[in-house]
């Protein structure tokens, strides 16, 4: 494994456990310290001792959208650390599964305030701090949900297609010091996902050229390219990694 992050400090919200987890460890893998939130402290301290306890990883628990738990985790990281050059928002939420005509207007609240409003606060707050005087890269996770209709978790969809464009937009306004790109998995096995294939995995692997599902690491692979110095004539893209499903029509 390369040593391409030797020196630089990653936030990763959403990180203990699943995609985020697995971006962690690869940063971690190439030399990077880094920063993981969640909202139960338990499982955040588990993802910390695995990535190699205090000298590589710290963790702070809270909930993603929430101002003041964003701003400790971007103060502790620099107190601990002394710099943020990656962020990755990797938070996102799907509370509800049905049409989008019978969408619950509470929860459809909910979900743009975490998966959008929250992934632009992350990204404001690094921005003050650190990164508009420093430069540094940030790495969004959409959901290939968010390049078509996606039936049965529409809204989830529409969030992240409005991620994309935030992404886009923060491309063009924060270039040249500053590169901002997305990732768009489609079926990772995750938790998170997991209504999605349990039960069924097989049936659901067919429809990917690939024939199988998405795992994290599949994920963390990608990631560390966008946010790494290979990367540094791209921003304001999205790579799709979907297994080929969306060749096929699939989401």
């Amino acid at each position: 494994m390369s040593k391409r992050f030797d020196g630089r400090v990653a936030i990763l919200t959403g990180a203990s456990r699943g995609i985020g987890l697995a971006i962690a460890e690869r940063l971690v893998a190439e030399g990077a310290k880094v920063c993981v939130t969640a909202r139960k402290p338990e499982p955040l301290a588990e993802a910390v001792q695995g990535l190699g306890g205090a000298e590589h990883a710290l963790g702070v628990a809270g909930k993603a959208d929430d101002p003041d738990h964003q701003a400790e985790a971007v103060a502790r990281t620099i107190e601990t650390f002394g710099r943020v050059d990656m962020l990755v928002n990797n938070t996102g939420i799907n509370p509800a599964y049905g049409p989008l005509i019978e969408m619950d207007h509470a929860v459809a609240r909910k979900t743009f305030e975490v998966n959008v409003l929250g992934a632009l606060a992350w990204t404001q707050q690094v921005h003050r701090a650190w990164m508009a005087d420093n430069g540094g890269a940030v790495l969004n996770v959409s959901s290939v949900a968010g390049l078509r209709p996606a039936p049965g978790i529409g809204f989830y969809g529409a969030t992240k297609a409005m991620l994309t464009h935030v992404t886009q937009e923060l491309a063009v306004e924060l270039g040249p010091g500053i590169r901002v790109n997305a990732v768009a998995p489609a079926v990772v096995k995750t938790k998170f996902a997991s209504a999605l294939y349990e039960d069924n995995e097989e049936q659901v692997a067919a429809q990917y050229p690939l024939k199988r599902l998405g795992v994290p690491s599949d994920i963390g692979g990608a990631a560390a390219f966008l946010l790494s110095d290979e990367a540094s004539w791209i921003t304001g893209q999205v790579l799709v990694l979907d297994g080929g499903v969306t060749l096929t029509g699939g989401v």
